[in-house]
């Protein structure tokens, strides 16, 4: 098999969260044209389904699923009416988070803290269970979770977002540890400051962005398509022998103290 053929996912079943928009979108898009049929998931319906309906113009195999991946009921319902579309799951793309707070931990509320563990950790630990089993079943799966360089190197007032991000990086690797033997790859992507709604509170800071762009190696921040090239490794053939792993994508930020 050539390496080409290697990135070819036709017959593979992939399902991003939080994929109507920026990252996720990008991530959903690459799949879709490497040959999966995506499962488009946000919170609302109408959302995803523009998305698929886009999709299908467009040639490629997706429909839209509705999930508020706190939620257990639709997490559950996700996976339920995967398996009812398409027979299977190849490929998870935990991409879904919030960050509903900036500032100092120790101004923070407890029920702030709460929200964003659900969602940022607990939701794709959980998310993460319920396809595990499919995997199992056809010996081969990859999960692949999107945390953040905050992850690994704490910025300013974004301390509990880097808290659950860090998190999920452990989540992966032992998540690896233990499914290996199942043929269950789960590699983490770190991206940098990304230009998508998700951040722009950061990024419509000139003040900021110009520091940011002076500090990193590439002098810029980076679009959302920029992602999906390292999820398409990690979700193929391509990347087989690829598990445990820590991959940043943030144009040097991590080298650049």
């Amino acid at each position: 098999m050539s390496i080409k053929q290697k990135f070819d996912l036709t017959g593979k079943v992939a399902i991003v969260t939080g994929s109507s928009k920026g990252i996720g979108l990008s991530i959903a898009r690459g799949l879709a044209e490497n040959g999966a049929k995506v499962v488009i998931s946000s919170r609302n319906q109408d959302a995803v389904d523009t998305i698929a309906a886009e999709f299908k113009a467009a040639g490629l195999e997706a429909i839209g699923i509705a999930c508020h991946i706190g939620h257990g009921e639709q997490r559950e319902a996700l996976v339920a009416k995967t398996l009812e579309a398409y027979g299977r799951i190849d490929i998870l793309v935990n991409n879904a988070a919030i960050n509903p707070y900036y500032g100092p931990i120790e101004a923070s509320g407890e029920e702030v803290f709460d929200k964003i563990m659900n969602v940022n950790v607990k939701a794709p630990w959980l998310l993460s269970n319920l396809v595990q089993p499919h995997m199992k079943a056809n010996e081969n799966g990859s999960i692949i979770n999107i945390s953040s360089v905050e992850g690994v190197h704490p910025g300013f007032r974004l301390g509990l977002y880097s808290i659950t991000k860090s998190a999920l990086i452990m989540l992966t690797k032992n998540q690896a540890k233990e499914w290996g033997k199942y043929g269950i790859r789960s590699n983490v992507v770190c991206p940098g400051l990304i230009k998508t709604k998700f951040s722009e509170a950061l990024w419509s800071n000139e003040k900021l962005v110009g520091m940011y762009n002076q500090t990193v190696p590439l002098k810029r921040m980076a679009e959302p398509d920029e992602m999906a090239g390292l999820v398409m490794l990690l979700a193929s053939d391509a990347g087989s022998y690829m598990t445990g792993g820590v991959y940043a994508a943030d144009g040097g930020y991590l080298i650049s103290g």
